[in-house]
This record gives C-alpha cells, structure tokens and sequence, in this order.
C-alpha cells in the first residue's frame, strides 16, 4: 500500500487541510506525525491516497496551507519528497 503524509505545523492546520481537502473530494486522515519524520513536537500528518498528490496540493495551496514536509510510504519505507 502507497500512500502520502503531508506534515502540517499543528492540530488545527492539519483540521484545515482536512476540511479543504474534503470538500475537494479527497478522503484523507490525520493523526498524530511519527516522530522520526519530524523535529516538531506537535507536528500532525495528513495521509492520502498516493494517487491524490497532486489534486490535494492544488488545493492546499489555493487555500494557502502549503504543508511543512511530504512523504511517500512505499513497501514499509518513508521518504520524502518535494513539494
């Protein structure tokens, strides 16, 4: 299973993008970021479908909620990519 985790600064950012990516159709939860992907204590993670990248970045954007960090999950592994 492949999916992408956009980092968001705080609870109430990762809500926002929640709330923005809903209503552009787009499933996603968040959660709590691991640790080992972030620096920042209240760091949360908003997780998508690989195949939505792009979609929720526009839309992230035209609302002004551009995501600290994004990492890709594939075969058991994080890595981060550009934004």
């Amino acid at each position: 299973m492949e999916y992408y985790l956009i980092l968001a600064r705080s609870v109430t950012y990762a809500q926002r993008m929640q709330k923005t990516l809903d209503r552009a159709g787009i499933r996603c939860r968040i959660f709590r970021a691991p640790r080992d992907l972030t620096d920042l204590g209240c760091a949360y993670a908003v997780q998508i479908a690989a195949a939505d990248l792009s979609l929720a970045l526009t839309a992230l954007h035209r609302q002004a909620l551009d995501p600290i960090r994004i990492f890709l999950y594939q075969r058991g592994v994080y890595r981060e990519v550009g934004g």
